[in-house]
């Protein structure tokens, strides 16, 4: 009779030890834990185990460290990785060195066990992921620990590893060329230029000889275009949908074949640039109305990344709010900070123009106000002062979600949860997590609008007072009394 799988757990958090050394012995597995990297890194090279779990930070050493040294004297091991430090950079280190999967903490013991069954019988690729050295540091203002953030961050680290074109959606302000840049600064070509061109900002009639270059009449030559430009790196087309028919054909020619001609040249040239594209836009209504090619859609759109607006992961606000002004910090020396009222009417806005115009507020409430802790009258200020009436609270006129019914707004939320789920992001406790995410803004805006005012407030929720505090105290919502 076959053993059962052996699994080594490497963890310093004895309780996390605990609950995966139960969750994986009634699973039907023999595991061996360790709160020590080299203790792991001793089993492995006694041959032991078939599978490794294994935390990033541990006292002697870390996980990210040891993928390398283990794949090169096991490469079938499949390791799987988990961190609290939910950022880009862990999981691109993650998946670039070779990790079958990257979870963050705190992570579903159903979904940790799929991952497991999945990576004891999904047979090895033929070839192990790329491990480039010098990957760079945290600096991109990718930020958030939200569940569709951890999603976004998994879909980059994959992305990362191969040249797939990729099509970025989202609305205005909510960092698609950011992400752009980060599928080239983590990927294959980041030692190659980055190129991007926005194509509402070009005049159609300059569109072809910017992208593909023009030949100059006498001695003077070619000009280059952005393709020719971006050789041996990525080219970044944003706001694609604003693309004139004529381009989109040059276009489609290029993906098709790999080659491309300047404007008034004959002499075909290679397009060796990887092609991230991003529009604001819903490009299937626009092939519908005739005004964009749906066969270069389907080319351009081999993986698909949506990027949430802000108001779907307010749980992040607070995180860009202080990264917002620690950057102000950095330009001007002064420390500021920014209060847990403030945050609430943060977390409660609407935010048609997403991050861009969170730091955009940020930055001004900082540039007018000498104030060194940042207040919730200061904010909402701002925010009412500069803001079109009824913005607050509801979505932009022409937006994709104006007048829609709440019960399809709650729909489109609880399908991305369960998509994520499928990705590998662990779901637990879902029907009190929804139930929470609605009733908290519920909750946080009619403060707002109440001014803190809690009689007030419950009686517009038609609460009982008494049931109103619990709400808060549970939901942990701040609460002003008396402002404004």
């Amino acid at each position: 009779m076959t053993p059962p799988p052996t699994i080594l757990v490497a963890d310093d958090d004895r309780s996390i030890r605990t609950v995966l050394g139960q969750a994986l012995g009634r699973a039907g597995y023999q595991v061996r834990s360790t709160p020590y990297a080299s203790t792991l890194w001793q089993w492995v090279e006694e041959g032991e185990g078939d599978l490794v779990i294994t935390d990033v930070i541990m006292p002697d050493g870390s996980g990210l460290d040891l993928i390398p040294r283990i794949k090169q004297i096991r490469p079938d091991l499949r390791i799987i990785v988990m961190s609290a430090q939910s950022t880009l950079t862990t999981a691109v280190k993650a998946t670039q060195r070779g990790a079958f999967e990257y979870l963050a903490k705190p992570f579903d013991l159903k979904a940790l066990l799929a991952v497991v069954a999945r990576a004891l019988t999904t047979s090895a690729p033929d070839a192990e992921k790329d491990s480039p050295d010098g990957l760079p540091e945290e600096r991109l203002s990718l930020i958030g620990q939200s569940v569709v953030m951890q999603g976004i961050y998994r879909s980059i680290a994959r992305l990362t590893t191969s040249d797939l074109t990729v099509m970025i959606s989202g609305e205005s302000g909510t960092g698609k060329e950011l992400v752009a840049r980060a599928l080239h600064e983590y990927g294959r070509r980041r030692n190659g230029p980055f190129v991007a061109v926005n194509m509402a900002a070009l005049p159609r009639e300059q569109i072809e000889s910017e992208l593909f270059g023009f030949e100059r009449t006498g001695a003077q030559g070619r000009m280059p275009g952005r393709f020719e430009q971006a050789t041996g790196g990525t080219l970044f087309l944003d706001e694609i949908g604003d693309m004139p028919q004529e381009a989109q054909t040059r276009l489609l020619r290029v993906l098709q074949e790999g080659e491309f001609t300047t404007v008034g040249g004959n002499q075909p040239l290679r397009a060796d640039v990887r092609i991230v594209a991003a529009t604001h836009r819903d490009l299937r209504q626009a092939i519908q109305a005739g005004t964009f090619r749906e066969d270069l859609y389907y080319r351009l759109n081999v993986v698909p990344l949506r990027l949430p607006p802000l108001r779907e992961r307010a749980e992040d606000i607070p995180l860009l709010a202080r990264h917002f002004l620690n950057l102000c910090r950095e330009e001007d020396g002064r420390l500021r900070q920014i209060d847990d009222a403030a945050l609430t009417s943060l977390q409660a806005w609407r935010w048609p123009g997403n991050v861009r115009e969170l730091e955009n507020l940020i930055r001004r409430v900082v540039a007018l106000h000498s104030q060194e802790t940042i207040t919730r009258e200061l904010i909402e200020t701002e925010l009412f002062d500069t803001a079109p009436v009824g913005a607050a609270w509801q979505e932009g006129e022409g937006s994709d979600t104006a007048g829609e019914p709440l019960s399809e707004a709650v729909s489109r939320h609880i399908a991305r949860y369960l998509a994520a789920g499928r990705e590998g992001t662990p779901l637990h406790d879902l029907h009190a997590q929804l139930v929470a995410e609605v009733e908290r803004p519920l909750i946080q805006m009619t403060l707002v609008e109440t001014r803190g005012n809690q009689i007030k407030a419950a009686a517009m929720l038609g609460l009982n007072r008494n049931t109103l505090r619990k709400k808060i105290r549970e939901l942990d919502i701040p609460v002003v009394r008396g402002a404004g």
